[in-house]
């Protein structure tokens, strides 16, 4: 006879071993994921390590080759393991410290957020790579890896890309490329267009060449720890390689059918606002378009820069060029108007995709 306090048991029990299920299903999914991440990059960083930062649901991938723990690749995982996947990727010169005030909000939305380190990139000795006739390539090739590595730990079997600057470029090329395993798109500061004079240049014969001989043995100590004083000529050659690529496809008739959120300055010179006004064009499915006004004069970088970010940014200015217009970075003064349209994106056009 099953009396009430029996039944009272057997329900504490199934509960019980639910939540032991559950447990172990995130413990499982959470190895998978972690170890994964961890072997792909040992391939490119030699011997690595969990960061000494990482937490229970932060788990960051750290090298003596690094130039330092700002500078290393990061997932922020949730204890649910049926939980959204995003992949957030870095601009040119820049490292995954870039982009995580914008990975925070979406982990406070739910998501588990994957932020890769790009080949070149972060490195106490990157002269070799940044001349590498291969590089844009090889981004292409381990955003391919990183996001291969994140559909595996997506419930839906798909994942929302998105990244700041060249890391937006990388996510067209690889949505139009592959747009089955796509639920959404993000840019922020989309390179995918670059200043005029840059984009003239690229096109004379035997600029790559010149652009190496013009970088020289390239340095990466500066005043910012989190990124290189510059950008190498060179791998700003390969990004407009990468950009021409993304223009072919979309002139012969591809099109983004992924729900798509940008966010960019008007006064932006690094890469023109026209760039992800033409891409809009070629998506066919809803967007928000988050434009800052030019009269705040936000500088390229500094769109995905917040209070919070500038003061763990460590950025010294006794070693900047103070003459040269950007060379400071700033907290942008629309970031949370930002993230409340992107939460709103989150919300209303990925929640039912």
């Amino acid at each position: 006879m099953l009396t009430r306090k029996s039944f009272t048991a057997m329900c504490s029990a199934l509960l019980l071993g639910t939540a032991a299920l559950s447990s172990s299903a995130f413990a499982q999914s959470y190895f998978e994921l972690t170890n994964g991440f961890q072997d792909l990059y040992a391939k490119s960083l030699g011997e690595v390590r969990k960061c000494m930062e990482s937490t229970p649901n932060r788990f960051a991938v750290c090298a003596d080759s690094l130039r330092g723990e700002g500078n290393a690749p990061f997932i922020l995982m949730q204890s649910e393991t049926d939980s959204p996947v995003a992949v957030l990727v870095h601009g040119l010169s820049d490292s995954p410290f870039f982009v995580s005030a914008i990975a925070d909000e979406l982990y406070s939305q739910g998501y588990t957020v994957i932020a890769p380190l790009l080949p070149g990139h972060g490195l106490k000795d990157a002269d070799a790579d940044m001349e590498d006739d291969l590089l844009a390539e090889r981004w292409q090739a381990h955003i391919d890896e990183v996001i291969t590595l994140a559909l595996g730990a997506s419930s839906s079997g798909k994942v929302v890309v998105g990244g700041f600057s060249t890391g937006g470029a990388l996510s067209v090329d690889y949505t139009l490329k592959h747009p089955d395993n796509v639920k959404g798109l993000m840019l922020f500061s989309g390179a995918l267009a670059l200043n005029g004079n840059v984009e003239s240049l690229s096109k004379i014969w035997g600029m790559r060449w010149l652009a190496k001989m013009l970088d020289g043995d390239y340095k990466t100590d500066g005043p910012n720890p989190q990124k290189y004083p510059k950008v190498a000529s060179f791998a700003g050659l390969e990004l407009m390689s990468l950009i021409r690529e993304i223009r072919e496809q979309l002139e012969q008739g591809a099109t983004i059918t992924v729900p798509v959120f940008i966010a960019h300055s008007e006064a932006d010179q690094t890469t023109p606002i026209e760039g992800v006004e033409n891409l809009l064009a070629s998506v066919d499915a809803n967007n928000t378009f988050y434009v800052i006004d030019a009269s705040h004069n936000l500088c390229h970088a500094d769109l995905v820069v917040n209070r919070r970010l500038l003061e763990k940014m460590n950025f010294d200015k006794n070693r900047a060029d103070l003459s040269e217009t950007c060379s400071v970075p700033q907290v942008n003064p629309q970031f949370f108007p930002m993230m409340r349209a992107l939460r709103g994106f989150v919300e209303f056009s990925l929640t039912n995709e």
